[in-house]
């Protein structure tokens, strides 16, 4: 079971996991989540400066960041992601948010088959608002099929390179596996989840009757994103969210 710390601002508990994110976060008393897609992506750096100043403009601080979702052109390899995610996390770092050397940003980050990027871009952020009458909101990390923080994850990925019914079978198995113990250790359970998304190239349309039925059957809005994880062993990732309040802005305004 995961356990979970709260955030150094004391806006938001988050569950810790590996440097580049944590496994998901959750509004403390006092406070919601609100999220923010953008109208289209954007380079991450120029989506650096829309986070800034849309904090900004809400009276937030950095601190109050903490849940991101990114699209990228093409899987990495593992030793390509581990290069991303230290730049990434340096402007985190810059930010203030890291919690001692844990970061505590959830964070989502897949590669569109379609209409691909030309490189690591901002789709979505999400960040805490002061609110004592609104639901709190909580948001599940992005999680493929295989653990974090290991060996690396290729040598913990279920039925690599096994795309056949039975092999993605197993692995949104585990993944919902992974979304329920994240959701447990956040206080939510699956009649929370107002959204969730699953991102694969291969068809769920088999797994939406018994693995996904969780999800299908509650309030949620379950969203098949034509996309990839970010690192080529991986087949297949899950994210979710609980959220009272989403909007739409546009990165040129």
């Amino acid at each position: 079971m995961y356990s979970t710390r709260v955030s150094q601002d004391r806006s938001f508990r988050f569950i810790p996991a590996v440097f580049q994110y944590s496994g998901g976060v959750a509004a403390e008393p006092g406070f919601r989540l609100e999220r923010a897609r953008l109208l289209r992506p954007v380079a991450l750096e120029q989506g650096f400066g829309v986070i800034e100043r849309h904090l900004a403009a809400q009276g937030r601080e950095a601190t109050a960041f903490c849940a991101c979702e990114l699209r990228s052109p093409e899987a990495f390899t593992e030793a390509g992601f581990e290069a991303f995610n230290r730049v990434y996390a340096a402007q985190l770092q810059k930010w203030g948010v890291f919690q001692d050397e844990t970061n505590p940003v959830a964070r989502t980050n897949v590669c569109p088959e379609i209409g691909k990027p030309e490189g690591v871009s901002l789709h979505a952020f999400t960040y805490t608002v002061p609110d004592t009458a609104t639901r709190p909101g909580f948001v599940v990390a992005g999680s493929g099929e295989a653990p974090e923080g290991g060996a690396g994850y290729a040598a913990g990925a279920v039925r690599p390179g096994d795309v056949s019914p039975s092999g993605m079978r197993e692995k949104a198995e585990w993944v919902m596996g992974e979304m329920h113990r994240r959701l447990s250790a956040l206080g939510h359970g699956w009649g929370d989840v107002t959204g969730a998304h699953v991102y694969t190239v291969h068809d769920i349309h088999p797994l939406l009757s018994d693995v996904l039925a969780d999800l299908v059957t509650g309030p949620a809005d379950v969203t098949w994103e034509f996309a990839r994880p970010p690192l080529a062993v991986l087949d297949y990732e899950m994210d979710m969210r609980g959220l009272a309040r989403e909007i739409v802005i546009d990165p040129a305004a």
